[in-house]
């Protein structure tokens, strides 16, 4: 069965995607990310400290946090101020992994750099979205301390990046819109190293248990679509 995708694309094409590097004046890398109606800012900001956990490793740390603003959906999100609701913990946390596991953290020194990632406007693939712009961010800031001389080398190990994938209406589909994402019989979230290594496969089965063939299926879309935004994340940052 064909699904006859709300925007025209073919089953394995990526939504338009624009990414504004330096967005922001004040941290130490920004950048705003859109993917098709999904808007979201990501920032890296520089702290000259680590969590008592990591001061023992004389070692740094990467951490992240995820939210949306009110006017993001189509009715009001309440701003979370005092700490984000069960979703938003899930989604940084999974922001937060996914970086650490290209970044050198022995090489960073005894500093935190705190990835935010604030969705300006949802329209499905959020988490995904914020990581591919995220490690845009992190890339600039770590560079900026090997730029100030604070650290001699650059501490990613490789480029990472996510995406969704589903099935809806029986038809494998890659980077869901909110549209596809309320009509899926499978979502999953994938992030991925550029050397085609998982990081986090999150998938689940809405509406009817999925086949090893259909995973396959999901998992071949997203490391295609993963190639792609890796290559574009470059492209930004002119490498």
């Amino acid at each position: 069965m064909n699904f006859n995708r709300p925007d025209g694309r073919k089953p394995d094409q990526l939504r338009e995607i624009k990414v504004v590097r330096n967005f922001l004046k004040y941290p130490a890398g920004s950048v705003w990310i859109e993917m098709g109606e999904t808007k979201i800012i990501c920032s890296a900001i520089i702290e000259e400290k680590v969590p008592n956990h990591r001061k023992v490793l004389e070692s740094g740390w990467v951490t992240a946090e995820y939210a949306m603003i009110p006017g993001s959906t189509t009715e009001r999100s309440p701003r979370e101020t005092h700490g984000g609701r069960g979703r938003s913990q899930e989604i940084q946390r999974l922001i937060g992994r996914s970086l650490r596991n290209v970044v050198d953290m022995d090489k960073m020194g005894e500093r935190t750099i705190f990835v935010d990632a604030d969705v300006i406007q949802a329209d499905g693939g959020t988490r995904t979205a914020a990581i591919t712009g995220s490690f845009i961010a992190l890339y600039d800031a770590l560079s900026k301390l090997k730029t100030d001389g604070k650290i001699k080398t650059l501490p990613i190990k490789e480029f990472l990046a996510a995406v969704s994938v589903g099935i809806v209406g029986g038809q494998p589909l890659l980077d869901l819109a909110y549209a596809e994402d309320f009509q899926a019989n499978v979502d999953m979230n994938v992030v991925m190293t550029e050397s085609g290594q998982f990081v986090e496969v999150q998938g689940t089965g809405e509406t009817a248990p999925f086949t090893k063939k259909q995973l396959d299926a999901m998992l071949d879309l997203a490391s295609k679509g993963i190639k792609q935004l890796i290559a574009k994340q470059k492209e930004v940052l002119g490498i």
